[in-house]
Formats: structure tokens, sequence, C-alpha cells
């Protein structure tokens, strides 16, 4: 039992062979997803695939790397896309990439208006975060001070163990792809054995950054993320099957997912 809390399925990739990959992914285990939004004109495309599969749930936003066509009426749209459907759960990916783009202010206020979106209307944010952990514990510093608490994760998470912290203290979860698994991803090793158990979320980040042993493969789908999940269970020292009992309860209560069968019974015996 494992969801998935941050997938790309509308890229072009995998246009010719997505009910086959759908296939795949319930095959492995995976009972619930959570569609990325790298912009909002996007939203029409993610929503018809989440009526294509039920299991599959999305969000609305603007990546920092696209803030270039950030402007203040944009924030309204993506309420209102929020507001429209059910099956929106979060308002993301959005956050800080100093790696990429050094458009700083730009990227911080597009980060906010969404940040206060989200907490408009009890929503989760997504939150992307690329050598800009400092900048973005401080954006997330002032707005729980102006606003109150704020819930989301950091997906794909790459920090360090004390930048990892930072955010825990935030009271966000973190959520581990791909990247833990590879070989010399000690930091990011070190921070998947510190986070607390109620806090741990898992993804492919999917078409990028594909597991061991896919890791040689182009593309990155949903069914690898139980990789992700033996990686972490390994590093934890604690079995796979309740690692991933635990971060599908995590996911449900983030993200307000429809909890799949079995996971009540299942909850009792999972330490958090």
């Amino acid at each position: 039992m494992l969801v998935d809390t941050h997938v790309h399925l509308n890229f072009a990739n995998f246009a010719a062979d997505l009910e086959t990959v759908a296939q795949r992914w319930r095959e492995a285990g995976v009972v619930r997803l959570v569609h990325s939004c790298v912009e909002p004109t996007e939203f029409t495309d993610i929503q018809a695939l989440t009526v294509k599969f039920p299991e599959l749930f999305m969000a609305v936003g603007l990546h920092p790397l696209d803030t270039d066509q950030w402007h203040p009426d944009l924030a309204s749209t993506i309420a209102s896309l929020a507001a429209s459907d059910p099956k929106v759960v979060a308002i993301g990916e959005t956050g800080l990439d100093f790696y990429k783009a050094n458009n700083q202010s730009q990227q911080e206020e597009a980060f906010w208006a969404q940040l206060a979106v989200a907490h408009s209307l009890s929503l989760p944010v997504i939150i992307h975060c690329r050598e800009a952990a400092a900048a973005t514990r401080n954006v997330l510093q002032q707005f729980q001070r102006q606003y109150g608490s704020l819930q989301g994760v950091m997906h794909c998470w790459g920090g360090t163990p004390e930048e990892t912290e930072w955010f825990l203290e935030l009271g966000l979860y973190i959520s581990f792809s791909g990247t833990v698994t590879f070989k010399n991803a000690k930091q990011i090793q070190a921070a998947a054995q510190m986070v607390p158990g109620d806090r741990l979320l898992i993804e492919t980040d999917c078409p990028f950054l594909a597991p061991v042993p896919k890791r040689g493969e182009k593309r990155n789908e949903p069914s690898y993320v139980r990789f992700v999940a033996s990686a972490i269970a390994a590093l934890r020292q604690c079995d796979v099957a309740e690692l991933g009992v635990q971060t599908t309860i995590n996911a449900c209560r983030l993200f307000r997912l429809p909890p799949p069968e079995m996971l009540e019974t299942q909850a009792g015996r999972v330490d958090p």
C-alpha cells in the first residue's frame, strides 16, 4: 500500500502508454497519487487525468522556475481553479529555486502569494526548494508569524539534516524521491533516517529521477515509488510494508485523501 505524492503524468513522454503505466502502478500497490502542477495552464489536462484515473488527485500552482510568468492576478486564477474541483488537494508546486534561476524577489513574491491562497482555502502547499533552504525557511517563518500555521510538504527533499529540522519545526512533512536511493546521496539518506514517522512521505517526481535499480531508464513512473519505500525502510531498519502503511496514512492526512480499504485496521500496528 503506497501513495506517490508527486507525479507529472501529463508530460508528453507518458502520452503513448499511460494506461499501461497505470496498470503497473496498481500492480505495485500504489493506491493514491497526487499530480503536481507546473503552471496553471496545465490545469485542464491534469483535471482530465483525474477523471480518467479515480485514484489520482491534483494540485494547482506555479513552479518557481516559471515565475517569469508571474503577475498578481495569477493568484486569483490559482485560487479559482483550486476551488473549482474537489479533486484539488493542494496548492503547488511553488517555492524557491536558486540553482537554475536568480530572480529571487520575483520567486518570493509568487511563493508568498501562493502560500496565501493555500491558507485562505485551508489547503496544504507543495514546496519545491533547491539551493534555497534558508530563503524558503525565512519566507515560511514570516508567513506563519503573520497568518498562523500552514500545512505542506517539502517535496523531493534534498537538504541536510539541519535544514530538515528547520522545516519539521515549521510543521511540514518531508517527502523523499528516487534521490534517496542514489549511492552518494548521504545527506538525503541521513535526513530520511531522522524524519519522524508521522511526517514522512514518498514520491517519484516522475518522469524525473528514476530510482536505483531503474536509474538508467530515461523515464521514471509511479510504480517505481516502491523502490523509494524499500530504500527508506532499509535506512530506518523497519519493515517496508509498515512504512508503506505509515506513509499512506500520512499522505491521506495531509492531502485529505479518501483512505483506501484496510487502512484503519492496519494503522493501529504502525509505530508513528
